[in-house]
């Protein structure tokens, strides 16, 4: 044994609480504590484990660090040094009647000073009943439940015992002790009444029990209770009134005859005595009722006829006296009447007279049977004190004996006596005296008596003579004899010495005695069985070997055999084990089988021949399955496999098969015995594979036709533990011999001529037999005969033969076609090659330089970030983005809300329910079930749950654990394909999830995975923005989707313009332009709106989108030199329509040039516009802008008077209002005319496009995807809420069976990755403070779908017509489902976060983000919901059983009262 040792605690900084031991080498850790074995404080203290102690408010004996609240009192965690067990010490009262309520006190010795209220839990019968608990001076005191919310008193008793326990609210129970509500009115006879433990009396008027006699018994005869505190004169059972017997409780009457039954009575009052008595009868549930009279202290029953028809010797029937019409006197001595029928109580003559004195049975001549001497007619009533006259022996044993005597023989009859004194000395065997014995003497029946020897050595007969009292004799038809037994021979001759063998020992009158015995030299051989030929026995153990000698003892005298002995010889021992058959291929080392048994197992060893029946067993189940063996000489013998039952195939492995123990049954031998457990010797487990599985014929109706050498049958597991000879074929009534055997397939060679059929069938059936149990039926085989083959007429085959050569004809012409038509392909082929390779040249150089391009401007993106940093939104933000998508502004967004100050009571209470995991669970339940209760409404709740939970995340989480598992649960038993579990929000808790990761990894996006994810964002956006941007379709010269792809060539330049802002908006504003001009990356068909919107992002490039000016309310003026200026516009009446379409103006429309100067100023005012209109009307030869300096540019330039009014351009131009517009590409007219060509190129072309814009975002996209699927990237952990969901998910599968990596792994990416990762990947505006535009939105969502795609299961097949989403990344996804898959598998290999690490995490999120919503505004939300379907919730609280327990109906019902008077 090597030197091992374990690490895993040096790891830790915690206290270790293991203890290493040092033992032969090896160090091994075990616990030094076990603190959970030890149940109650009692035991936990009294076991006086320094480690352990109780945690009294959590009930359970713990370690210190795992006792909650441990540091706040010495009570809440007490060591057995320390101090004492809390302990209720009384109760006052300590039971009460439960038909009222009182308020109890309980005194309790070491209380521990808990904050919060206190309750009392009254726990009977699986209900649980709480009440409020108030602390007092010794203890705490607190009312009993509601009469009606009490369990009912079982049948047939009379109390119930309640557990009474002490807890904090919503916590476990500390202390408890047994409390006992009773009920008196269950008693309904007096004696019971106050007799009872409880304080009862009763009311003898009345003829009622009552705990309460002052009020249930004025102006009664009241007979207190023994159990009633306080002086009474009439107490306990002795007062009431009763009847006694006069002669005995038992009141004898023989059926059929007439009786007066009489009784006395005790304490009877007057006005009981002035009453009408009557006695009723209850015989086998017919009750009559007959009239009674009291004379002094006597009641006297009228005479009655007792009958009974049931075939019984006697029946009970009930008596009582009853007064005043139904009240019955006590009975407390169970007097009652006995009806009994003599002939039913003896069937015969001795039976008869040894009846008790008492019955005044006896035996009626006349009729042969036991009657009443009433009942029996004349003078042939024989009584107990006469002799039976006919004596009958029936049998006796043994029938003879060794004349040596001492022989017990038991006889058996009719008559024999009524006692044993009648026959004692009146017993004789063949005229020898029989001397019984006492004991063995059965009335009438049986005696036991021994016999003496006759005196000589000779045979000898006679009958069994009894004589009873001298007076009568009876004799036995059959005659004992008195032989003399003799041993002749014995088989076999020799035996193992550890014993066992079953030795027949040969003779004559083996069987005679009643007594005998075998030994061999002394050593005892147990007797097995006798017959009288043959004596058989199991031989004993022998500590050498010897030969001994046959002795047997026949009761007093002693045989013995001479001349032969029994032989003890070595043990027989095994080597091997072998399955197959020794001497054949194919032998295996180990026992195999099948659970059907019969495969051949070969065994070696030595001294096999001195065994006669070995037995080979398997255990399965702790049962042995056994199988006979055959020895075939001393060194060798042939198993066959045992059938084990109860193995089915389904409970064994295919390729490993099952293990189990085995061994052989060689009479006593224990070596061969457990042979799986003699490892060193090289034996091995008995392995059993699945039976095999022979497939049936597939031709039709089975019938196979045979024509080759050989026949195959396909099967399953065919060899795993069969071979060849444990296989056999039968075709008809004959055998197929077996040539090879393989894991699917046998071969068998048929006989030349096919075998006879079977009765009752055409062609011979193939059966396939393994071993001797299993049996396939294959199907039937019929041999193809020579003359079938040679029926084919001659015509047949010349028509057969000018068919192939036409074929080959046709074959050659169709080849000459394809050749000339490959050529041509090929030539068309090699142009389109060439000009892809051109085109691909084009496009790989275009995304060489796009991508150096885009690097350089995000390595300024980056420095940029460095000095602004990432406009995260902050958490409350974030968080409403993602909780209400759809709502601009929430209620529970507005942290000011005055409207909920009158209803905060309520709503408080109303917080509470929620905090009930009970209410809450069902709330939830109650809302889902409701049909009316929609989609939207299921989203809103559980967000507006989440965030009335947000600072209780730890009963959060539990709750949202209790949902998921419920929701896979009706999953799996709804039959719903477990993979579409979480794939929409279909449920409250599938969308809690989404708000709980949303919560949970605020902290990860910030610290790690916001980074990737912005700089995507703005990577898309600076390449989108490279190129032509369509400003009315959103279409893009650079883009991922083929969607917003603009498939027309536009041409463009690229420009660069200064631009500067207005000083209104230039405080505080960082750039590195001299004079606050900032140089902006421009197009020439850009509009205005664009260039405003690249301007603003170019100075406010490191503030947040929501500090900044919006486009909308600026304007951009150009400016060339010192006094000239121009406001540019989108729209203005220098646009020209053309066929009802204008098209929006850009900068090329207005021949802005490269380095123009531009600046952003405030929107001008309409009356500004307006004055600009009437100076250009006034004097059109001087206006405003006239000092612009406009002889550089071209003259095609509009006039520059328009471009300044755009109030009028609609008008002025001659526009229609409300005409189409259009910036980059025109839509064409729906209606075209037919014929109508355009000269545009293929579109499809341009869908290289979205290739270069892939190639140029990869790396941001694969940057963004590694984080995401990494454990551990950029210094930051794997947050533990992901581990901790993931691990319950690998659970739950677990806990319902599902094996199947593809369900789970599905759970996971529809829990995580596409409910929370890619919500965030198409909306990165929920994360960052920016805008996010039409364009990017489309490219967003590519990358989105291509991370769906990563995390799926499925095989994306791809072809032509496959979107271009998935053709652009078809290559890459792949390699991200890898990541994916190592992710999870990482993860799953990780250390499992513990309940208390996770609870930290969480109280630590709570505590951080307590204040962040309006929770009131959350729970005024939630009421309205419980309010809406009120009716419903309060049905489904009520039926709730933990609901009632808790009254959380009522509890609701209060909100309810409480809201509606507020509102009021």
């Amino acid at each position: 044994m090597g030197n091992s040792y374990d690490t895993k605690s040096k790891k830790e900084n915690r206290p270790s609480t293991e203890v290493l031991f040092l033992l032969f080498l090896q160090i091994s850790k075990v616990k030094a504590q076990e603190c959970s074995i030890y149940e109650g404080c009692n035991q936990c203290l009294g076991a006086r484990d320094p480690y352990c102690g109780w945690c009294s408010l959590e009930n359970k004996c713990s370690l210190r660090r795992d006792c909650r609240d441990a540091t706040q009192d010495p009570q809440h965690w007490v060591s057995y040094k320390t101090g004492r067990c809390t302990t209720i010490t009384s109760v006052m009262p300590d039971k009460l009647q439960r038909t009222t309520a009182r308020t109890l006190s309980l005194m309790i010795d070491n209380l521990p000073s808990v904050e919060g209220s206190l309750q009392c839990v009254f726990s009977a019968m699986n209900k649980d009943l709480t009440t409020e608990a108030k602390r007092t001076a010794q203890g705490v005191s607190c009312t009993t439940p509601r009469n009606d919310m009490l369990p009912d008193i079982p049948q047939n008793e009379h109390h119930f015992t309640a557990k009474l326990s002490v807890r904090k609210s919503e916590g476990p129970e500390f202390v408890s002790t047994n409390f006992t509500f009773f009920d008196c009115n269950t008693y309904s006879s007096c004696t019971e009444c106050v007799s009872s433990p409880f304080p009862c009396d009763w009311c003898v008027d009345g003829h009622r029990c009552t705990h309460d006699s002052a009020e249930n018994c004025r102006n009664d005869v009241l007979v207190n209770g023994v159990n009633r505190v306080g002086p009474s004169i009439r107490s306990g059972p002795s007062f009431c009134p009763r009847i006694t017997f006069v002669e005995s409780q038992e009141i004898l009457v023989s059926s059929g005859t007439d009786k007066s039954i009489k009784v006395k009575v005790d304490n009877i009052a007057q006005f009981i005595t002035q009453t009408r008595f009557v006695c009723q009868f209850n015989i086998e549930g017919r009750v009559t009722s007959v009239n009674a009279n009291l004379l002094s202290d006597t009641i006297y029953c009228d005479r009655m006829e007792f009958v009974y028809t049931t075939a019984a010797p006697s029946t009970n029937a009930t008596f009582a006296v009853i007064w005043g019409g139904s009240k019955p006197l006590d009975n407390p001595d169970n007097i009652h009447v006995l009806v009994y029928q003599c002939h039913l109580m003896a069937d015969n003559c001795g039976m008869c007279l040894s009846l008790p004195e008492r019955f005044r049975c006896g035996w009626c001549q006349s009729t042969g049977r036991c009657e009443y001497q009433e009942q029996c007619l004349g003078s042939s009533w024989l009584d107990r004190e006469r002799t039976c006259p006919n004596i009958n022996i029936t049998n006796f044993y043994p029938k003879s004996g060794p004349w040596d005597g001492g022989t017990n023989v038991t006889v058996q009859g009719i008559n024999l006596g009524k006692d044993i004194d009648d026959i004692y000395e009146g017993i004789s065997v063949a005229g020898i005296t029989c001397q019984p014995y006492r004991n063995s003497y059965i009335k009438t029946k049986e005696v036991t008596c021994m016999v003496d020897s006759p005196g000589v050595n000779e045979y000898k007969e006679g009958p069994i003579v009894v004589k009873v009292a001298n007076e009568y004799r009876g004799e036995s038809l059959e005659k004992y004899r008195f032989v003399n037994p003799e041993i002749t021979d014995l088989t076999p001759m020799s035996g193992p010495k550890s014993g066992g063998t079953l030795l027949h020992i040969i003779g004559k009158h083996m069987d005679a005695g009643s007594r005998i015995e075998a030994f061999i030299s002394e050593r005892p051989c147990k007797i097995q069985s006798t017959n009288a030929t043959v004596a058989t026995c199991i031989t004993s153990s022998s500590s050498n070997l010897q030969e001994g000698k046959i002795e047997m003892n026949f009761d007093n005298g002693r045989r013995s055999l001479a001349g032969k002995y029994f032989t003890y010889v070595e043990d027989p021992s095994i080597h091997s084990v072998k399955s197959g058959r020794a001497g054949q291929a194919g032998l295996r080392n180990g026992p195999r089988g099948i659970p059907k048994g019969g495969i051949i197992i070969t065994v070696d060893g030595t001294n096999f021949d001195v065994i006669k029946e070995p037995k080979m067993y398997v255990a399965y189940n702790e049962k042995e399955y056994t199988s006979p063996c055959e020895v075939k000489n001393s060194t060798r013998m042939e198993c066959k496999s045992p059938e084990i039952f109860g193995l089915t195939n389904e409970q064994i492995d295919e390729e490993n098969g099952m293990k189990l123990g085995y061994g052989y049954i060689m009479d006593h031998v224990k070596a061969v015995r457990d042979l799986h457990n003699q490892r060193s010797s090289g034996f091995s487990e008995f392995l059993v594979y699945p039976n095999p599985d022979y497939f049936p014929f597939e031709d039709d109706d089975k019938i196979k036709q045979y024509k080759s050498d050989y026949l195959t049958i396909n099967g399953r597991n065919l060899d795993r533990a069969s071979q060849e000879i444990d296989v056999e074929v039968l075709i008809g009534k004959d055998y197929c011999n077996v040539t090879s055997l393989s894991r699917s397939q046998l071969t068998c060679r048929p006989p030349k001529e096919q075998p006879a059929a079977d009765e009752g069938d055409e062609l011979p059936q193939v059966v396939v037999i393994v071993g001797n149990q299993l049996k396939y039926k294959i199907g039937y085989l019929k041999y193809a005969s020579i003359t079938d083959v040679g029926t084919l007429s001659r015509k047949l085959i010349i028509g057969l033969s000018i068919g192939a050569v036409l074929l080959i004809l046709i074959l050659v012409v169709c080849l000459i076609v394809y050749r000339q038509k490959s050529n041509q392909n090929s030539r068309v082929l090699k142009s389109m090659q060439e000009q892809m390779d051109i085109l691909e040249l084009r496009v790989a150089a275009e995304c060489k330089e796009a991508f150096a391009e885009l690097q350089t401007e995000m390595t300024d993106l980056t420095s940029d970030l460095i000095g602004g940093g990432i406009p995260f939104l902050e958490y409350r933000t974030y968080s409403m983005k993602i909780l209400f998508p759809n709502l601009e502004e929430t209620t529970v967004l507005q942290m000011d809300r005055p409207d909920l100050a009158r209803k905060e009571k309520g709503l408080k209470l109303f917080g509470q329910l929620i905090m009930n995991k009970t209410f809450l669970l069902l709330f939830i339940r109650t809302l889902e079930s409701n049909r009316y209760f929609s989609m939207r409404d299921r989203v809103n709740v559980a967000s507006l749950i989440m965030v009335a939970l947000q600072g209780k995340m730890e009963y959060c989480s539990d709750i949202l654990k209790t949902l998921l598992a419920e929701l896979i649960e009706k999953c799996i038993e709804g039959k719903i394909h477990p993979k579409l579990l979480f794939r929409r929000t279909e449920s409250v808790a599938e969308k809690m999830l989404s708000s709980w990761f949303t919560f949970l990894l605020y902290k990860f996006l910030k610290e790690c995975a916001g980074e990737p994810l912005y700089m995507l964002f703005r990577a898309i956006k600076q390449q989108v923005d490279k190129g032509p941007v369509d400003a009315v379709t959103s279409e893009a010269r650079y883009s991922l989707s083929e969607e917003k792809l603009i498939r027309q060539s536009i041409d463009f330049k690229e420009m660069t313009v200064y631009v500067s802002m207005c000083n209104l908006y230039m405080s505080g504003v960082d750039g590195p332009m001299e004079g606050g001009e900032t140089p902006v990356k421009v197009l020439d068909c850009d509009t205005i709106s664009q260039v405003k919107e690249k301007s603003l992002d170019a100075i406010y490039r490191s503030y947040p989108y929501s500090q900044r000016p919006r486009r909308e309310d600026l304007d951009l003026e150009w400016r060339t030199g010192t006094s000239g200026r121009l406001i540019l516009y989108d729209e203005d009446t220098t646009t020209r329509p053309e066929g009802g379409w204008k098209k929006l103006n850009t900068l090329g429309h207005y021949n802005v040039p490269d380095l123009a100067q531009l600046t952003l100023i405030p929107k001008q005012s309409s009356i500004y516009n307006y004055m600009s209109i009437l100076s250009d009307k006034s004097d059109k030869s001087h206006h405003k802008y006239e000092t612009l300096n406009l002889s550089k540019f071209s003259s095609a330039s509009p006039p520059l008077s328009r471009a300044t009014s755009p109030l009028n351009h609609d008008n002025e131009a001659g526009v229609k209002v409300g005409a189409k517009v259009w910036h980059l590409v025109r839509q064409q007219e729906i209606e075209q005319r037919e014929g109508e060509r355009t000269n545009k190129m293929v579109s499809e072309i341009y869908l290289t496009r979205l290739l270069s814009t892939k190639l140029t975002l990869q790396k941001f996209v694969d940057d963004l995807f590694e984080t995401i699927f990494s454990t551990a990237h950029r210094g930051s952990a794997l947050p533990l809420a992901i581990k901790y969901m993931f691990d319950f998910l690998d659970d739950q599968a677990l806990q319902h069976g599902i094996t199947d990596p593809e369900v789970v792994h599905t759970w996971k990416s529809n829990s995580l990755p596409l409910r929370f990762w890619v919500n965030l990947i198409k909306n990165p505006n929920f994360v960052f403070d920016i805008h996010k535009s039409n364009i990017v939105d489309a490219c967003l969502s590519v990358v989105a779908q291509t991370f769906m795609d990563s995390c799926s299961t499925s095989d994306h097949r791809l072809g032509k017509d496959s979107p271009s989403s998935k053709l652009l990344y078809a290559k890459d996804i792949p390699i991200y489902k890898e990541w994916v898959e190592r992710y999870y598998a990482d993860i799953k290999i990780m250390q499992p976060i513990s309940d208390q690490d996770m609870n930290a995490m969480l109280a630590e999120e709570s505590r951080m983000h307590a204040s962040e919503f309006n929770s009131l505004a959350s729970l005024a939300e939630l009421y309205n919901y419980a309010f809406k379907y009120s009716d419903q919730l309060m049905l489904t609280l009520e039926e709730d059983e933990f609901s009632t327990k808790n009254r959380l109906a009522y509890r609701l019902e209060q909100v309810h009262n409480i809201m509606t008077t507020d509102q009021d």
